[in-house]
């Protein structure tokens, strides 16, 4: 499951995971594509919806957390990972835009996600993609850290 402010990418990255060339569009509700279920940004940006996404992690095994690293700031309360108990995995998009503050995106996501990987992407340049399509096939925090360590790149790191 793919949670994020509104424009954070969720749907383009989507659409990067599935090998699909097509424009994202707006998502309105929870979409359902292959192994992925995309969500609505106001579901993390407004409170009131937190219980949708805890109901729809039932659902999952894995839940990633998007920080746009062009944006100055993050919709995560700290922690907010602990609240979910499925494996989560950072995602930093739009790592390619001139504006990007990696470093930045990857502070605000240590605050959410205290343990698991970090994975910095472009969806459009298709950097990070394969780190994340081969970490939602782990089963464990061990065996994504194993993952990270026996394939060393420069867009994923593991806390």
């Amino acid at each position: 499951m793919l949670i994020g402010s509104i424009g954070a990418g969720k749907s383009t990255l989507t659409n990067a995971l599935l090998g699909k060339e097509v424009e994202a569009v707006k998502t309105q509700s929870l979409i359902y594509y292959d192994w992925i279920v995309d969500t609505p940004g106001e579901y993390t940006e407004n409170p009131l919806y937190y219980k949708n996404i805890m109901a729809t992690s039932l659902e999952v095994t894995h839940v990633l957390f998007l920080q746009d690293a062009t944006k100055k700031k993050t919709i995560f309360p700290p922690g907010f990972s602990t609240g979910i108990n499925k494996l989560p995995i950072g995602v930093v998009t739009k790592a390619d835009s001139n504006s990007a503050d990696i470093d930045f995106a990857i502070n605000q996501l240590k605050r959410v996600i205290p343990k698991g990987p970090i994975v910095i992407t472009s969806a459009i340049n298709k950097i990070g993609i394969e780190d994340i399509r081969q970490l939602v096939k782990c089963n464990s925090f061990s065996e994504m850290r194993d993952y990270v360590e026996n394939n060393p790149s420069q867009f994923v790191v593991f806390l």
